[in-house]
């Protein structure tokens, strides 16, 4: 079938509007109509060419939308079925699925760096030759194919223009903080960067009841969205340094602190703000090739520092219970979405986020 995209070239250069071949869903395999995908600073690195990508491809990757058709063996979604898509399509069967930790599925993260199927082949093309598809999904299309595992049922009443926002961003930030750092109600969390998925941080810092929730920016109306968010205290990098301002209002330091940001100097100065035996969490993005020097000396306090991929998500899990805390009033997702844009102006879009000027801007490609 023909279907409209947003394919990317080579860094530097806008994203073409396109159309393309799609092929029907194989084996194991969904055939889904996107009605919204977020665009997310992950897929502006690739634009910048901070992080290597193939190409061509077809980027986004935080997507929801309707099911259309099924392959053989499709059990879990049906046509008709509203889906929320991951970008790590997890296997089931590696030794990561099977102890529980299916975000660091062997061969979904294969599959999502390269662009393609778990049969290691995209379903695009473009006069014949193969376009791949960011975290074998490809959301900035009018439809896509994506593996049965990339695909989480959700109910028909959660409107999926806020559903799509539970494909990346809200589902890093949140679940850094519930699942991987395991915040203590009451403890002390800092947060650098409050970009979409900054803000997400600190919403899932105030629902595991967080004390003090430190929010750093550069800029004020960021800011001032994480006060919205839940940040009883903020902090403009701009204007004093962050760490001494941190350790002001948290003496001795924090007992989490996040880096959403991807910068080795933030990461920095995450380690830095956390207390004794305090953790870092970094979930920014970095560089490619971008290293972080720390004070060996520290570790003998025992402060820890660890990363969080895909905020620790088993999303056929964690997505219903964040659409049911959404439903129930207590996940903020209308205050996210700052502007809507049709595919046609998916460049505008990457270049608002690229100023600052957006906490998160979704694309509806139909």
């Amino acid at each position: 079938m023909q279907v409209k995209a947003a394919v990317f070239y080579r860094p530097h250069e806008p994203l073409a509007v396109q159309e393309l071949e799609l092929e029907g869903p194989r084996a194991g395999e969904v055939l889904v109509r996107i009605a919204a995908c977020g665009v997310c600073h992950s897929d502006l690195h690739f634009i910048d060419g901070l992080v290597p990508i193939a190409s061509p491809s077809v980027l986004g990757h935080e997507a929801a939308g309707v099911v259309e058709a099924v392959g053989a063996g499709v059990a879990s979604v049906q046509p008709g079925d509203h889906v929320v898509l991951s970008f790590i399509p997890s296997c089931g069967r590696c030794q990561y699925c099977v102890v529980g930790r299916p975000n660091l599925c062997t061969i979904g993260n294969r599959a999502m760096s390269r662009g393609t199927m778990l049969d290691g082949t995209p379903r695009f093309a473009r006069e014949g030759r193969p376009v791949y598809q960011m975290g074998s999904i490809g959301g900035f299309a009018s439809y896509t194919v994506v593996p049965e595992a990339g695909c989480v049922k959700i109910r028909e009443d959660m409107p999926l223009d806020r559903a799509a926002l539970l494909g990346c961003g809200v589902m890093t930030g949140v679940g850094a903080v519930i699942n991987t750092a395991r915040v203590q109600a009451g403890s002390d969390v800092a947060v650098v960067g409050c970009g979409g998925v900054g803000l997400n941080v600190v919403q899932g810092a105030a629902l595991a009841g967080a004390g003090r929730i430190i929010a750093i920016d550069v800029l004020a109306h960021k800011l001032e969205l994480a006060r919205q968010f839940g940040a009883t205290h903020t902090v403009d990098a701009s204007r004093e340094d962050p760490v001494e301002a941190v350790r002001r209002i948290s003496p001795g330091g924090v007992d989490y602190a996040f880096e959403v940001i991807g910068r080795p100097e933030t990461v920095r100065q995450a380690f830095d703000m956390a207390r004794r035996g305090g953790l870092t969490v970094v979930v920014g993005v970095p560089p490619a090739g971008a290293e972080v020097s720390l004070p060996a000396g520290a570790f003998l306090t025992e402060k820890t520092i660890t990363g969080s991929a895909y905020g620790g998500a088993r999303m056929p899990v964690d997505v219903p219970r964040l659409v049911e805390l959404y439903m129930s009033g207590r996940l903020k997702l209308d205050e996210l979405i700052s502007r809507v844009y049709p595919l046609e102006g998916i460049n505008d879009a990457f270049d608002a986020l690229r100023r600052g000027e957006v906490a998160r801007s979704i694309v509806t490609p139909l």
